[in-house]
């Protein structure tokens, strides 16, 4: 029976193939807010349901999570589109929850801490599609001088998705590191590998986006209030991340 709740819950803490379903509903929804919503609940409820499994994990599936992580992370290098690397990201980020996940009583604030990041990009993304008519690449740089506020939010929603200090990715990555380093210093390896494959991903988005010659056509810059609002949130998310941290370590 642990068995098959294992297979149910590698659709929603995910695992390729079966990660395809998220990746491929994601993409689908052009509303920022069902992103949101889909970042936050979908591994809730993988955890949820390995919550009710007997036993511990088997170690092929660990493996298996591994591979993911490491593959969604290797192919986010590639991407340009900022929605389509939100969700490898959050794939290579949820598939590492297999990593010591005989803690379940955490697995709920450490899939949170990759999420909540991942979910401030996706309201970032919306604002970015409605004033460019997408968020990609190609559209062109230049955003840190035609919308200067947009452009340091972006960039900070950036490096929490990528698990930087002080954020509470970086604390659950941690966490999962320390874990491995002693038995298993070869995953240990591997989730760092992964981490380092998230940062590169990030800033080649980040250059393309935010960096180079200003657009010839301007952009309306986020409003002030707004601007307020999410610092607030990455405010929020820095102090969770110290608290987690905290617990975890």
């Amino acid at each position: 029976m642990s068995l098959s709740l294992y297979f149910f819950a590698a659709l929603f803490l995910p695992l390729f193939p079966l990660s395809m379903a998220f990746n491929q509903g994601f993409a689908r929804l052009r509303r920022p807010w069902l992103r949101v919503l889909l970042v936050l609940l979908w591994p809730q409820i993988g955890g949820l349901i390995i919550s009710q499994a007997n036993g511990p994990v088997p170690g092929w599936i660990a493996g298996w999570a591994l591979l993911t992580a490491a593959l969604y992370a290797y192919r986010a290098i590639a991407l340009r589109e900022v929605g389509l690397w939100i969700g490898f990201v959050a794939t290579s980020a949820w598939a590492l929850l297999w990593i010591g996940v005989a803690e379940p009583d955490l697995l709920y604030l450490r899939a949170l801490s990759f999420s909540l990041p991942l979910a401030l990009m996706c309201l970032l993304t919306g604002f970015m599609e409605s004033r460019l008519g997408a968020a990609h690449t190609s559209l062109g740089g230049g955003l840190a001088a035609s919308a200067p506020r947009f452009a340091a939010l972006f960039a900070i929603a950036i490096l929490a998705a990528v698990a930087t200090p002080i954020f509470p990715g970086f604390f659950t990555l941690l966490a999962t590191v320390l874990g491995q380093a002693l038995a298993a210093p070869a995953t240990a390896l591997i989730v760092v590998l992964v981490w380092l494959l998230w940062t590169w991903s990030g800033a080649r988005l980040l250059h393309g986006i935010v960096v180079g010659e200003p657009r010839e056509v301007g952009v309306e810059d986020m409003t002030t209030t707004a601007t307020w609002v999410y610092a607030a949130g990455f405010v929020a998310l820095a102090l969770m991340g110290i608290k987690l941290g905290g617990m975890l370590l």
